[in-house]
């Protein structure tokens, strides 16, 4: 990695929010690199996650994960925020920046991507996905949580282990807790606040050569990225890129600063 990670761009302000199973510690080497650089960087842990998973109830919700987004940002008195949300983390992040857009600069999605108003993250998966997380939910999580899944399931269900080696799959794996089933589960809530935000999908699992083709053909969970608000880049890595590049990632997400 360079000395400036930025590449003498601006310095930026960073709210990152990461996928389900992970707390703020997952972005430990992206943050010091990003501080490094001089950016001010705030990692966030949803409640029921990380060192919040004591605080897990049966209620908390999608809802509850916007709220804490929302309060990160208001309670630090951040502005022109560049909101970061990995995989299942782009879902809360999206609502935020609907509640809040004021205070936002940039929303990006790190191997993730906005829903539509009314849409559930489980709705992104099939109906045999669906059943699955829900068995194994009522089976393993107390009808509450949904309990981390193996590697093989996880490239089962689609996502990418490229760059995660036996370290990085340990380091995952001790610290991940189950996620609340209800922020799966609960349909988001969009006012169009953050419609006109300017947006960046970094795409990490799928070239983006074929995320423009399934934009251009209107595939139902692309064609709202066809907008003049949408800027791309390129990460090409697995479906975890904080763990498997994050001198990568923290150089990509520092681009966008300025």
């Amino acid at each position: 990695m360079s000395e400036h990670i930025g590449g003498g761009r601006g310095r930026g302000t960073y709210v990152l929010v990461p996928g389900y199973w992970l707390g703020g510690w997952a972005w430990e080497k992206v943050t010091a690199a990003l501080r490094a650089d001089g950016h001010e960087v705030h990692p966030v842990t949803l409640t029921g996650l990380g060192d919040r998973a004591h605080l897990a109830t049966p209620e908390t919700d999608l809802e509850t994960h916007i709220q804490d987004i929302v309060n990160t940002i208001v309670y630090a008195d951040l502005h022109d925020v560049i909101l970061v949300g990995h995989s299942g983390g782009g879902t809360p992040v999206t609502g935020a920046a609907d509640r809040i857009p004021e205070r936002i600069a940039r929303v990006v999605y790190l191997d993730s991507g906005p829903l539509a108003d009314g849409m559930a993250h489980i709705d992104m998966s099939d109906p045999e996905g669906r059943e699955f997380v829900a068995r194994r939910v009522a089976e393993q999580g107390g009808g509450t949580v949904y309990p981390l899944i193996s590697w093989e399931e996880h490239e089962a269900a689609g996502a990418s282990l490229e760059g995660l080696g036996e370290a990085e799959r340990e380091w995952f794996a001790s610290r991940a807790t189950p996620q609340p089933y209800r922020s799966m589960t609960q349909p988001l809530r969009l006012t169009g606040g953050a419609d006109k935000l300017p947006k960046t999908l970094v795409s990490c699992s799928f070239p983006l050569e074929q995320v423009r083709a399934m934009i251009d053909s209107g595939h139902p969970f692309f064609a709202a990225l066809g907008g003049p608000e949408w800027s791309f880049e390129a990460l090409p890595t697995g479906h975890w890129p904080m763990f498997s590049v994050p001198d990568r990632t923290a150089a990509v997400l520092a681009s966008l600063a300025g």
